[in-house]
């Protein structure tokens, strides 16, 4: 009994399993909106799939638990965003929460500047991390160390930019829509324009449009999530977790009998027809989700990543 006691403890929230689309609200770190919808859900396991920055809203997919184990491959998906800059101000962190360090008052930018400039970023190009950014050295946080005013060396990193277009330009404040890698730095993209052009530049105003398969279509706020769990419960809630096999649509689709994914199941490489000769797949036991598979030497498919349901 007691020991029963002991594991009722530990279990602590529901085995519930899915991916909210969360639109992040401003001022809110991603850590403290996945904490906000783990508790909304009342959720036993909950993680994020990469962070936005705090004046930054927009899609951010949050996982609950079983999806937890395809985050990664949403943490790799590309991005698409709209940001508004600013001309005339630089700022330490590249967008308004930093502190100015460079400012002019009077400058001349024409729409063509701007367009001619923001080609320059188009394709494969190398970014150098931001101090105030999420990235580790050494372990440590850069924007710990940022705020410590102290600044260490970083190492340029590729990103490719897919699409970039000028979508407003007045009052010295341009609106740009950015499809771009993993990886990659809206604030750099500010800051180096604004250098490109000669008069500095920051980000005001930042949103997330889509990540991976999810749109902004997919969006739901927590302020939503709320006033539906306290009118309707918890079931109404539920109804908004997107399955979890929509992060990796991308990937070929492997059905396979009862049977032979019992054997995936115990861990063991099955051989399929019609498999992609490499590669991950997503694999189902007819129409069940029961995960991620690669396609190993000899052409079978192993469990990689396997979904563990309870009924």
């Amino acid at each position: 009994m007691s020991r029963q006691r002991r594991r009722g403890k530990r279990q602590k929230g529901r085995n519930i399993n899915g991916i909210v689309v969360l639109d992040k609200a401003v001022g809110c770190s991603s850590n403290a909106a996945l904490q906000e919808v783990k508790k909304i859900f009342e959720a036993n396991k909950a993680g994020h799939t990469g962070s936005l920055d705090p004046l930054a809203t927009g899609v951010l997919p949050l996982c609950l638990g079983e999806a937890t184990k395809v985050s990664q491959f949403l943490l790799d998906s590309d991005k698409c965003y709209r940001a508004r800059i600013r001309l005339g101000i630089r700022t330490d962190s590249g967008d308004s929460e930093g502190n100015v360090i460079e400012e002019l008052t009077e400058f001349h930018v024409k729409r063509r500047d701007v367009e001619k400039a923001l080609k320059k970023f188009e394709g494969e190009i190398e970014q150098l991390p931001p101090m105030y950014s999420a990235l580790k050295v050494n372990g440590v946080p850069l924007y710990k160390l940022a705020r410590k005013g102290l600044e260490v060396e970083r190492s340029l990193r590729k990103v490719s930019i897919y699409h970039i277009e000028l979508l407003d330009f007045a009052d010295n404040v341009i609106e740009i829509e950015i499809a771009c890698s993993k990886g990659t730095y809206i604030r750099t993209i500010a800051d180096d324009l604004g250098q490109d052009l000669g008069c500095g530049a920051h980000i005001i105003a930042l949103r997330r449009t889509q990540a991976g398969a999810f749109t902004e279509e997919d969006c739901i706020s927590a302020t939503e999530l709320i006033e539906l769990k306290e009118s309707d419960g918890l079931d109404t809630i539920d109804q908004h977790l997107i399955p979890m096999d929509k992060a990796v649509l991308d990937l070929p689709e492997v059905k396979l009998p009862s049977i032979t994914a019992s054997y995936v199941k115990n861990g063991q490489a099955v051989l399929v027809r019609h498999l992609p000769e490499e590669g991950l797949v997503r694999m189902y036991e007819e129409e069940q989700f029961i995960g991620i598979g690669c396609i190993d030497d000899d052409g079978k498919v192993a469990p990689r990543r396997l979904i563990v349901t309870v009924n």
